[in-house]
């Protein structure tokens, strides 16, 4: 039995561990979702505005948002959603990944939901900073409307300053981030609070009967309105994708602590203030402030868009790392920005592609009310695609029974259709441009995918087995290769065929080194690989050895460092004396080849931008060597 005292110092620990990360989570994972109120009831408000909106009405959509906040984000997400977890990493590749190694029959399906789910969150990622950081900066033409031509400038400044940090790494401002995000749902939570008693009939809207009478009163109207209703859980599927930084008790308690109080608080005051002031339709959230207050809330506010769209860029640059290395895009330049918390990277090619989608997204629409029909889809999407994955994890995972899964999730799954159709009305009001970036996200990996399989394939037939091989090199003749000194390393994707580049090595130049080692690096369906488990070395011969190297899709490929770790283990090189030797690929199309002329060409053109692998694995540059040759695909 340890000493009481040394129990409670433990405990004290642990609850001031919880206590930070959870702080941490309030500012990375409810970001998001925190900026909604800022025009998700403006939105919801019009379509319905054209006759006077009655009493009757504000209650019912009040009602609608904080249901939806409620069946959506808490029962859906916060408390069922972070359990289907990949050993502790979520999001849509990491539940991707667990089912195709569990799902033999359905993997093509599910592999084709979760490239939608994963296409989904990255135009989610360009849409959410172009529309929180206008809808914040938007509130500088209630402090004076002369400011109303800057607002596009300033936006446009401030998003282009969002996206030249990143490369210094977010670990010095994300210290910042959980306080002052915590800071701005305290004050959405006390404006609520002041208005709450303008009206005190709004809190009739925790009645679940006034949002259902809503719908079935408004019809037609009432659809469209939900589009804008789904406006207040966007940030839902961050909250799932940010699982692996936070844990899931801290990401629950910084929920029902703050976020959702706060949240509700801030709509219902929004709902009893319009009640009051039906002038205020126009900007609720903002009119709230009395006129002394605007400037430093329009700040906050604007500090707090920054944030969110700081996690969703995150998010971005986590989910094509994991892309990348479940081999649905080709190899990228990944950079650590911090060097004790590998989750903190930074993609330069991604990093360029959403500044520029974002600029565009701003320059394009113009307002926060414009972008806002864009929203909804992408959003809506990426959460339908998410429930059609939970209902094959709990499936497979859980061991549920067919029946209850559907029980559980068909009701939920239905509600998030009828919330996809209504944001599907909005497709020509510029709707279409996250579903257009979702077609072109998937064809993009779906592309990669197919293309090197069949580069695979091809390789494959023309490659000699290694087994054939070797006793056939080592046997002493007059053709036999001249023996060298030290160690080569050949890297290859296929253990069970000689290397491309030995067979170049030996044709070309005539040589053998006297210690040979095949290598192969593989990336397995978990996020992380201990120590233990990162090797696997089979001697073949006096001079061959067949060595793989393990990394979770969460981890670097840094295969110097595994190799230096490796001869601790006994396995004997001098990695001066070692050369690295590289197959390159010159592609050339073939219309014949299994995919479409203008796919081979994607294909060629994505692979001709991959990253070299000596900078993607961490080699030594001065000790790698190329052998090239031409393959037709």
């Amino acid at each position: 039995m340890g000493h009481p005292a040394e129990h409670h110092a433990a405990e004290k620990t642990r609850t001031h561990s919880l206590f930070a990360l959870a702080l941490g989570s309030v500012g990375v994972v409810y970001g998001d979702i925190g900026t909604s109120p800022l025009y998700a009831f403006r939105e919801a408000l019009k379509p319905i505005a054209n006759d006077g909106v009655t009493h009757v009405e504000i209650i019912g959509l009040i009602s609608l948002m904080i249901w939806t906040l409620t069946v959506i984000v808490t029962i859906k997400y916060v408390l069922f959603l972070l359990r289907a977890d990949n050993d502790g990493e979520g999001g849509t590749l990491s539940l991707l990944a667990l089912l195709t190694k569990a799902s033999k029959s359905q993997r093509a399906m599910l592999m084709l939901l979760g490239l939608i789910g994963a296409a989904l969150f990255l135009g989610d990622a360009m849409i959410t900073p172009a529309l929180s950081v206008l809808s914040a900066v938007e509130g500088l033409k209630l402090v004076t409307p002369a400011l109303d031509s800057a607002v596009l400038p300033i936006s446009v400044v401030i998003l282009v300053a969002l996206f030249a940090i990143q490369s210094k790494g977010t670990g010095a401002v994300a210290k910042f981030f959980g306080p002052i995000t915590a800071v701005w749902f305290i004050v959405m939570g006390a404006a609520g609070v002041m208005h709450i008693a303008d009206d005190y009939s709004i809190l009739l809207a925790f009645n679940p009967w006034y949002a259902i009478e809503f719908m079935l009163r408004e019809g037609f109207a009432g659809i469209i309105v939900l589009g804008a209703v789904f406006l207040t859980v966007t940030g839902a599927e961050a909250l799932y994708a940010d699982l692996g930084h936070f844990g899931r008790r801290p990401i629950q308690w910084a929920w029902f602590l703050l976020v959702f109080p706060a949240l509700t608080l801030n709509y219902l005051g929004q709902g009893a203030f319009v009640l009051k002031h039906p002038e205020a339709m126009s900007d609720p959230f903002y009119l709230m402030f009395p006129e002394w207050a605007l400037l430093p809330v329009v700040i906050l506010a604007t500090a707090a868009t920054i944030i969110a769209s700081q996690a969703v860029i995150t998010g971005a640059f986590s989910l094509v790392r994991q892309a990348i290395h479940l081999g649905y895009l080709p190899r990228m330049q990944i950079l650590f920005t911090s060097e004790t918390n590998t989750g903190q990277i930074f993609l330069p090619g991604v990093n360029t592609l959403l500044l520029i989608g974002v600029i565009a997204l701003v320059l394009g629409f113009e307002s926060s009310e414009a972008l806002a029909t864009a929203y909804g889809i992408s959003v809506t999407g990426a959460m339908v695609v998410t429930t059609l994955m939970a209902f094959e994890f709990v499936r497979l995972k859980w061991k549920w029974p067919q029946t209850v899964a559907i029980a559980t999730l068909a009701p939920l799954l239905a509600l998030e259709i009828v919330f996809l159709g209504a944001n599907l009305l909005k497709i020509h009001d510029g709707g279409w441009v996250p579903v257009m970036m979702a077609i072109a996200f998937t064809i993009i990996m779906l592309t990669w995918k197919r293309g090197t399989a069949i580069l695979f394939e091809k390789t494959r037939r023309i490659d000699v087995p290694l087994a054939t091989f070797v006793p056939m090199v080592e046997k002493k003749s007059d053709h036999a290769p001249v023996s060298v000194p030290g160690v080569a390393i050949f890297l290859t994707s296929d253990p069970e065929t000689a290397p491309a580049a030995l067979l170049h090595n030996i044709k070309h130049n005539h040589v053998l080194h006297e210690k040979n080692v095949v290598l192969t690096i593989r990336t397995v369906n978990k996020p992380r690989v201990s120590l233990d488990q990162r090797y696997h070395v089979e001697k073949i011969s006096e001079r061959f050895t067949l060595v793989e190297l393990r990394f979770g899709f969460m981890q670097s490929h840094n295969v110097s460092q595994a190799l230096a770790y490796l001869r601790k283990t006994g396995f004997k090189f001098d990695i001066m004396s070692t050369s690295f030797y590289l197959g390159r690929r010159k592609l050339v199309p073939d219309a014949a080849s299994g995919m479409p002329m203008w796919q081979d060409r994607l294909f060629i053109a994505m692979a001709n931008t991959a990253t070299d692998p000596s900078d993607y694995f961490h080699l030594p540059t001065n000790r790698v060597v190329e052998l090239g040759s031409h393959v037709i695909i």
